[in-house]
């Protein structure tokens, strides 16, 4: 386009795109500006929040994690534990985890298996350890150093008062202990002996599930043990606690192991009712277990694989048996091998009305053990004299104990 004059005027269109052109340009360039600069913002907040500012060349990311996530990871591996080296490998590893895993909730969750310490093992780091997790209310660590302190270290009094706070805690095992210790007056005289308050503890612990427990109920019921004789209900708590230890075996991790349940429901003999599999190691008090099962319902054809024994009666077998498997002179051991309780005093614990050599801190111990092993080892004896006192037999040739007017508690138990 000319003017008067003939000058040319540039096109609009052309100054327009090269208009759009420019801005573009200038946007690009703004954009890419901006973007880097948020780039590098990012890539250097990413590196403070993973690289912390800490002294020295190498960096541990362990000490970036917060107490709380630590102490709960404990309370999993505490809680979980098969044997007491997978938590106290923790314990040794570095200070932090040290002091972390002395943590009150962490000892407090500490499962039963932590505590299963074996009695060559035992030392005063260990018994601090079940004294600290004991402190942080551990039921566990109550019952298993209560159970030490009466039986191997003599300590009566505070034993007691562990296996009373964890009783108190409604723990099933020692209700069932102290049961047991008022049965015999253990840590005492016969006259301290209280069968009310057995049978009460008893009651308590078989109502939370307790196997033993129900089973000695049944045993007080039908023979008038410190309750009002009831042979009905007494027999029916003992088929209950058959079938409730048939229900736990059934359920347990036992089955999974490749044990077939096909041969506990097979029709054995009566005269042997077990089968013999694998000797087991020697029991203190002598003999020897060659079953693998224990055949609870055996009149029912039924061989029931014999319970796992807690983590505390197992330290006192094995304490025990490092001692020439004697508690003392003139005293002696539970002759059930899941049990390891001694005496506390001659003659306190009851004796087979057959043979006389064997004897037992309860009923429940004496006919798990009956039909473990002794049923095929039991010999009738002719007569056998206490040391303090005698027995005769009644007519229908079972042994019987005759009360005398001297001292001595070795009461007779009638096999089932």
């Amino acid at each position: 386009m000319r003017t008067k004059r003939g000058l040319c005027y540039s096109r609009v269109v052309d100054v327009c795109l090269d208009q759009r052109v420019a801005l573009k340009k200038q946007k690009r360039a703004h954009v890419v500006v901006v973007g880097q600069q948020q780039k590098t913002a990012v890539v250097h907040r990413k590196r403070q929040r993973l690289s912390p500012e800490v002294v020295g060349e190498s960096t541990d990311l362990f000490d970036s994690l917060p107490d709380d996530l630590v102490i709960s990871i404990l309370c999993k591996l505490s809680s979980t534990a098969r044997c007491p080296s997978d938590f106290t490998n923790v314990l040794i590893t570095c200070k932090r985890l040290n002091g972390l895993a002395q943590n009150s909730l962490v000892l407090s969750k500490a499962c039963q298996k932590t505590f299963a310490i074996k009695a060559n093992n035992w030392s005063d780091s260990a018994h601090r350890f079940l004294k600290l997790c004991a402190d942080a209310g551990n039921v566990e660590a109550c019952y298993t150093l209560g159970m030490i302190r009466f039986y191997c270290l003599q300590n009566r009094g505070s034993g007691a008062s562990l296996m009373a706070k964890a009783a108190i805690s409604s723990h099933a095992q020692a209700l069932y202990s102290l049961a047991v210790i008022q049965f015999n007056g253990s840590g005492g005289s016969k006259n301290d002996k209280d069968l009310r308050a057995g049978v009460a503890l008893c009651a308590r612990a078989a109502f939370l599930g307790h196997i033993d427990a129900l089973r000695e109920l049944g045993h007080c019921l039908q023979d008038g043990y410190g309750v009002r004789q009831n042979i009905g209900e007494g027999r029916r708590f003992l088929v209950q606690a058959n079938a409730r230890e048939l229900a736990a075996v059934l359920s347990s991790a036992a089955a999974s192991q490749g044990i077939s349940t096909r041969s506990w429901l097979t029709w054995n003999s009566l005269t042997h009712p077990h089968r013999v599999t694998a000797p087991h190691p020697p029991h203190p008090n002598g003999g020897q277990v060659t079953a693998l099962g224990c055949p609870l319902l055996s009149d029912f054809g039924c061989n029931v694989p014999a319970p796992e024994a807690h983590p505390a009666s197992r330290f006192l077998a094995d304490w025990f048996a490092a001692r020439d498997g004697t508690p003392g002179e003139g005293l002696r051991l539970c002759s059930h091998v899941g049990c390891g309780r001694p005496e506390s005093r001659r003659h306190e614990f009851r004796r087979c009305s057959v043979c006389g050599a064997v004897n037992y801190c309860s009923r429940a111990c004496q006919a798990l053990d009956w039909k473990l092993r002794h049923k095929a080892e039991c010999a009738p004896a002719e007569r056998w004299l206490d040391e303090e006192g005698e027995v005769d037999v009644d007519a229908d040739g079972d042994l019987n104990e005759v009360e005398r007017g001297v001292e001595g508690d070795d009461d007779v138990i009638m096999d089932s």
